[in-house]
């Protein structure tokens, strides 16, 4: 079988070229590497590959290892680097800003937290215009459930099964995959709803993705009806009737699920799913962590393909292009509820990671990266969905933009 697959496949794939020469390494050899991790790394702190790689540089697309050997980066650090690797607009960015100031507590002044919070709302829709910056995606999570429940003086905020939200006490109750649980108490206030998952859920047909590629199951319904929607719609409506009582603080989702492995809902869910909350009393979250800043190629945000607008909106990752900062974005009337005591975050907003997430905008725009999203994200789906079709471990290729999933089974 194996043999069979090597003759169908070209195995002589070859790199682009690059002009780049990366530096000389001259840390630590390997195996003195190996042993520091061993001893002195967290072991919860994971390594891929059965030999782990040992990272030297990284130039825009380029990673290169200790020995010289170069890679094409198709992870972007879990889907960080949004603009590639030492941008050179970015790099020259935070220079500047490094032999200026590097922080100060955000309770003075200083000309870049203003300029980059300018900068970000004027990219979102009214009336989310209020930005409270922090370090992670988890920290933007956290801050956002307290916002909900402060706000709506509700307390339960429903999540979608195989939903990723951080892994700090509170979002570790928030998120909904196993491998990522701990056996502390976890999840108070934090209910689930099935996911709406058209290929390996209960309903699903071929015509529910926004995406150029839909599941191979088969499709019934009529024009302008789906079926699965309002299969997966009537199982909120049952948690809501069910589990909460009869206000809720909120519901958060992600547009397209990133680390479940980029699910995508039946078209129209996450619109009608806001209103069902918005009608229980409770705030619409969006974590647009993974989802945010022209990954999805068509639009920004992640929100706008479900045409919805959340009340609160979730940052991080692609943000700062690497540099650890998350931010909240969310409605003057829901930060007002966070200010009747003092809430205070040392880093957040200090003004080298405002220097780096402004030039992080610009590279963004000047680069035309939302439109590479598009275009070079919809070649590899149709291309990719190929492969689907050629070969049974291919069970399902999904996506939007540059955020695709291919996932692998024993039995399609």
């Amino acid at each position: 079988r194996q043999q069979k697959w090597k003759s169908s496949v070209s195995i002589q794939a070859k790199m682009p070229p690059c002009d780049f020469v990366p530096e000389k390494y001259e840390s630590y050899p390997y195996e003195r590497m190996q042993k520091i991790r061993e001893q002195n790394v967290s072991p919860s702190l994971r390594l891929y590959y059965k030999k782990p790689l040992l990272l030297h540089q990284g130039y825009m697309q380029w990673l290169f290892d200790y020995e010289g050997q170069r890679y094409l980066d198709l992870f972007a650090g879990i889907v960080t680097v949004s603009v590639g690797h030492c941008h050179p607009k970015v790099t020259m960015a935070t220079q500047k800003q490094l032999s200026r100031l590097w922080h100060t507590t955000n309770i003075y002044m200083h000309p870049s937290i203003h300029e980059y919070a300018e900068k970000l709302a004027s990219l979102l829709p009214d009336p989310l215009k209020v930005v409270y910056l922090t370090n992670s995606g988890s920290e933007a999570n956290d801050l956002a459930m307290l916002m909900a429940r402060l706000y709506t003086r509700n307390f339960d905020i429903i999540g979608l099964r195989g939903g990723y939200h951080g892994g700090s006490a509170c979002t570790m109750g928030l998120s909904s995959i196993g491998l990522y649980k701990h056996g502390v108490a976890n999840g108070l206030g934090c209910p689930t709803t099935m996911l709406p998952d058209v290929f390996r859920g209960p309903w699903g047909g071929s015509n529910c993705r926004d995406s150029p590629v839909q599941t191979v199951r088969k499709c019934s319904c009529s024009k302008g009806v789906c079926h699965a929607n309002d299969q997966y719609l009537e199982q909120l409506k049952d948690t809501l009737s069910t589990t909460v009582p009869k206000t809720v603080a909120g519901f958060i989702a992600e547009p397209i699920q990133g680390v479940n492995g980029a699910i995508q809902y039946p078209r129209g869910f996450l619109k009608k799913a806001y209103q069902l909350i918005r009608e229980r009393g409770g705030v619409c979250i969006s974590d647009e962590v993974q989802t945010g800043f022209g990954r999805m190629g068509s639009h920004f945000w992640g929100f706008q393909t479900h045409d919805v607008v959340p009340d609160i909106v979730t940052l991080a990752k692609g943000i700062g292009n690497g540099f650890p900062m998350a931010a909240v974005v969310t409605t003057k009337e829901i930060a007002s509820s966070l200010a009747q005591n003092l809430h205070f975050n040392t880093f957040g907003g200090n003004p080298l990671a405002c220097a780096v997430g402004s030039a992080v905008l610009d590279a963004i725009e000047e680069d035309g990266l939302q439109k590479n999203s598009e275009d070079v994200g919809t070649y590899m789906l149709l291309e990719l969905a190929k492969l689907r079709d050629k070969f049974e471990i291919v069970g399902d290729v999904r996506g939007k933009g540059l955020m695709i999933g291919v996932e692998m089974v024993t039995d399609k």
